[in-house]
């Protein structure tokens, strides 16, 4: 049985030192680097105050550049970053700097007649209505109304809402020029999240002109077919009706009418569960959904859009919350560390904008200022929000959903309760564990301290991830708990804590994951981090498919007390490749999948 689980604020738990910290200072510090002039050109632009640099340098370039039809759409997801990195760590400069940008957005407003504020002229969209060509411009003014929003619900700035408001009265006046049929025909050019920030906006004021507006944005071509149970996706662009998606989801939280949630159910089943997925968690091929369970033939260079990893994981989100399916969370997990952190450069903080998954295959790397992808902006946001999916509440208490290594302040009932989630790094001897468990392990190991300011009853609820391979080791106060191997499950604990010391072994090991339609080709996946081999071929492998172990060994496995994991190299092989996460390439050729001869 299932139960409602809830988001914290976004200022209950930040991030402990770690890779996963220094990750995200990497993408603050990108944000930072970019010059608000530049950030706002677009906008200024538009309202006759930017004269452009002398020097190239000194602009934004890519899908950035004055003469793209998407210019503007980076803002708004730069925006929309600011605010959770302000509203997590109390950033003040981050927090300076995003309010100053609204600011200018407000004074570009009143340059444009007081309420469109697009990077683009609004002839645009007129274009959208006469069917003459032009690159998505609803996908372009979403992001700036996001980032609007964002700057307003996440980052308390009340001036980004009534930008916002103003904007909202030219689309409820322009599409109130339209039929159904017309809206219809306007809608089949990428909309973006055009819905959901109407549906955001209703549940702000409650008036009935956006919940207008709302209605106005249905995708009805798209949700009528996915309620009919057809196959609307194959070969369909990906990331044109994943935002339009997460508008029903949102319209179904500030509407409560089934029909939004039965949309969004069906079209999870669609994309996710009916479809199936490459072990990277991945479905797509150049940007187009791969047909259910046709995986081989789709490995390529421009596998899994960063944007489609980040918008699904963002979908989860929403089906993890109303639901407390351990399901989502174990997907979540997966695109984490084999999209989100495999699509950033570890050094640069830059974006692939693809995962490449064919034979030699290299990840491109954006740039600071000169490509400016819609994987850019996702980029940002997706680097700005790893404290989101880390912990829980329910009706009984608290959810431990990733493990990740933070911190959480939570208000209980009254009582204040601080949580603190380490990692061993594969290293148990700082745990406390009785003597007679294991003090080596290359397991995942983490600590969780639990301190009340007074003795507090709830219930901790701690995942058991998909990829556990044995019973778990769950220790209480040195006192050991008796936790069943129960992958994809949860493990609750009800007392009344009040200083208290949990640490927790996770037994993972080496697995086999074979494509769907080609069970000869096989990936590596050592928990839930696929492994890459280092190399521009697919040599033939010979063994036991079933038991990985008999054809990859750990390879500097340890170093002084700790374990160093996910580095292997193939035993008993014609030729010797090495392997390493997936999340850790950077410029090296690699393969994913290779083909395997069966021998006893």
């Amino acid at each position: 049985m299932f139960e409602t689980h809830h988001s914290l604020p976004w200022n209950a738990v930040t991030l402990q030192s770690g890779p996963l910290k220094r990750r995200a200072e990497l993408n603050r510090n990108y944000m930072l680097s970019l010059k608000s002039a530049n950030l706002l050109q677009n906008h200024y632009s538009e309202a006759g105050l930017w004269n452009p640099p002398q020097q190239p340098a000194d602009c934004h370039w890519g899908w950035e550049a004055p003469t793209s039809q998407l210019r503007g759409h980076f803002l708004g997801h730069w925006l929309s970053a600011a605010a959770r990195l302000s509203a997590v760590t109390n950033d003040a400069e981050m927090k300076g700097k995003a309010d100053f940008i609204v600011a200018e957005l407000a004074r570009c407003q009143q340059e444009m007649g007081g309420e469109w504020i697009g990077s683009i002229p609004e002839k645009y969209l007129d274009w959208v209505v006469r069917g003459k060509r032009v690159w998505a411009p609803h996908y372009t003014l979403h992001k700036t109304l996001m980032g609007l929003y964002d700057m307003y619900e996440i980052g308390q700035n009340e001036q980004a809402l009534g930008i916002l408001l103003r904007w909202a009265n030219w689309f409820y006046r322009w599409t109130g020029q339209f039929s159904r049929e017309q809206m219809d025909d306007i809608l089949d050019v990428e909309t973006g999240g055009m819905l959901e920030v109407w549906a955001n906006l209703y549940g702000v004021t409650g008036k009935g002109e956006h919940l207008e507006l709302m209605q106005r944005y249905k995708r009805r071509r798209l949700f009528d077919r996915l309620l009919a149970g057809e196959d609307v996706l194959t070969y369909m662009h990906a990331n044109t009706t994943i935002p339009e998606v997460h508008g029903a989801a949102r319209a179904w939280e500030v509407t409560g009418e089934q029909r939004w949630r039965d949309i969004v159910e069906a079209y999870w089943r669609l994309a996710v569960t009916d479809r199936g997925y490459f072990c990277t968690g991945g479905q797509t091929s150049d940007e187009m959904w791969c047909p259910p369970h046709q995986l081989a033939g789709q490995l390529g260079p421009e596998n899994q859009e960063h944007c489609t990893v980040y918008n699904l994981m963002r979908l989860a989100n929403y089906l993890f919350r109303w639901t407390g399916d351990v399901a989502y969370a174990d997907y979540y997990e997966r695109n984490f560390y084999n999209g989100i952190l495999a699509q950033q450069n570890a050094q640069t903080g830059m974006v692939a904008y693809y995962l490449p998954l064919e034979t030699g295959g290299t990840k491109v790397w954006g740039t600071p200022t000169n490509d400016f992808w819609c994987c850019h902006g996702t980029l940002v946001q997706a680097q700005a929000s790893h404290t989101r999916d880390i912990y829980f509440t329910n009706d009984e208490g608290l959810v431990v959903s990733q493990y990740l290594p933070s911190r959480l302040r939570w208000d209980y009932n009254g009582a204040e309760v601080a949580v603190s989630l380490e990692s061993k790094a594969h290293n148990v001897y700082a745990l406390n564990i009785p003597r007679e468990l294991p003090r080596q392990s290359p397991h995942p190991a983490y600590m969780l301290n639990i301190s009340c300011e007074q003795p507090t009853a709830f219930t901790l609820t701690l995942r058991l991830p998909w990829w556990l391979a044995g019973e778990p080791e769950i220790v209480i106060n040195g006192e050991r708990q008796r936790v069943p191997h129960a992958p994809s499950s949860y493990y609750h604990i009800r007392r009344v804590w009040q200083d208290d010391t949990l640490s927790i072994l996770l037994p993972q090991t080496l697995k086999s994951v074979p494509l769907p339609d080609a069970p000869d080709m096989v990936a590596f996946m050592d928990g839930p981090v696929v492994l890459a081999g280092l190399c521009d071929d697919a040599p033939m492998f010979y063994g036991k498919k079933d038991h990985p172990e008999t054809l990859l060994a750990p390879s500097h496995e340890r170093q002084y007390a700790a374990w160093q994991p996910g580095s292997y190299q193939t035993r008993n092989q014609p030729h010797s490749t090495r392997f390493l996460p997936l999340c850790d390439i950077g410029d090296e050729p690699y393969t994913v999948y290779f083909p395997i001869v069966e021998q006893p």
